[in-house]
């Protein structure tokens, strides 16, 4: 009886977690053939300069001793308020506020006080993939930013991405193009890789900086299509493509190419790798196009000798010189997600972390052997 009662326990036990993992498969299954609702997004917006301030005031308080730390802050507080009344004094003076005397008896303080602001410097990311799926969220945040950016502003694009598809990086680039249409300055910044799309995206702005070692360029067209023709009558399958149109399918996966769909297909690519050229060209005309558009890439010293950037920098020591004089805000805007996809976002990252550790390995090991 004691060993029935036990196995019946366990039985339980197994019976419960089988049904649990069924229920859970059930619903992701479900949910996967559901219509998904509309997604609502949040408009993050983070203010830099006091994460700056609290990272160096962290130094500080560790390197100097609290006498010492108690000057240094008074000191700084008395410069803060020198500069702050110098702006009021600055904006005040400035023409243009409208005509004094209509506004005898009227309260100004509040325009004044707005007038003295800092330059407003707004950064957004861009992580590109090869949909350019970032684009979505682009879209959003620059829409945000041109609500009350000016002339007197600038946004920052700390910009990554290899390239990918051309009617995606295109859309994504006219999200970028709009900030330039604004008249707002718009300086990008590359810290590892823009190349493809991704430069097509850096090329618009006022001012692009780039890393070091950052790689720039690709300004070329590629496409690959494999072909199983071969594989099918070998197995005497039949394979039918039906068109109408002379050029409705050049080159296929299954059927068999001709010559004609390969000329067509080549003069489809170099029309594209053309129109590439025109955009290029039109937001940065110094280049001499023919050299740089040959499909190669080149690191950033190498790229700023072919004027396709125009300094060297990283996007921390940009936007951190920027932050001693501008109000610097950090813009992202983010979609909710639900449970289903929080999870295979974890189990993404677990077997990218896998797999990284995998590969550090192989690698290691390669090393250590030659």
């Amino acid at each position: 009886m004691e060993f029935l009662a036990e196995y019946g326990m366990f039985f339980a036990k197994v019976a419960t977690v089988v049904v649990a993992i069924l229920l859970i498969i059930g619903g992701i299954a479900s949910a996967s053939h559901k219509q998904p609702p509309m997604k609502e997004g949040v408009l993050q917006v983070k203010k830099l300069n006091d994460k700056l301030e609290q990272m160096e005031h962290a130094v500080r308080a560790s390197v100097m001793d609290s006498h010492a730390l108690k000057v240094f802050e008074k000191k700084h507080r008395a410069e803060e308020k020198k500069q702050a009344k110098q702006r009021k004094k600055a904006a005040a003076s400035k023409p243009g506020d409208g005509d004094k005397h209509s506004d005898k008896g009227k309260d100004t303080s509040q325009p004044a006080a707005d007038a003295a602001q800092q330059k407003s410097v707004f950064v957004i990311d861009f992580d590109g993939d090869i949909k350019a799926s970032a684009a979505e969220h682009l879209r959003e945040e620059i829409t945000a930013i041109l609500t009350m950016a000016t002339k007197d502003d600038e946004v920052v694009v700390v910009l990554e991405s290899p390239g990918g598809m051309v009617h995606a990086y295109g859309l994504a680039a006219s999200q970028i193009a709009r900030i330039r249409s604004a008249g707002i300055p718009l300086t990008i910044c590359v810290d590892k890789v823009a190349a493809s799309g991704g430069y097509m995206m850096a090329c618009i702005a006022n001012k692009l900086l780039a890393a070091p070692f950052a790689v720039l360029g690709s300004i070329g067209v590629v496409a690959s299509i494999p072909n199983f023709n071969k594989v099918l009558k070998k197995h005497d399958v039949d394979y039918e493509l039906l068109t109408a149109g002379e050029y409705k399918r050049t080159l296929t996966m299954l059927g068999e190419n001709t010559e004609e769909g390969r000329k067509k297909f080549v003069s489809d690519l170099e029309e594209t790798h053309k129109l590439f050229k025109q955009f290029v060209s039109e937001y940065r005309p110094q280049l001499d196009i023919a050299s740089v558009a040959t499909g190669e890439t080149w690191y950033g010293k190498q790229a700023l000798d072919k004027q396709l950037i125009d300094e060297i920098s990283t996007s921390d020591e940009y936007v951190n010189a920027l932050a001693k004089d501008c109000g610097i805000f950090q813009v992202k805007y983010t979609e909710k997600k639900n449970w289903q996809e929080r999870l295979g976002m974890a189990a993404e990252s677990a077997l990218v972390k896998s797999f990284d550790r995998a590969l550090a390995s192989v690698l290691g090991n390669w090393h250590t052997r030659h």
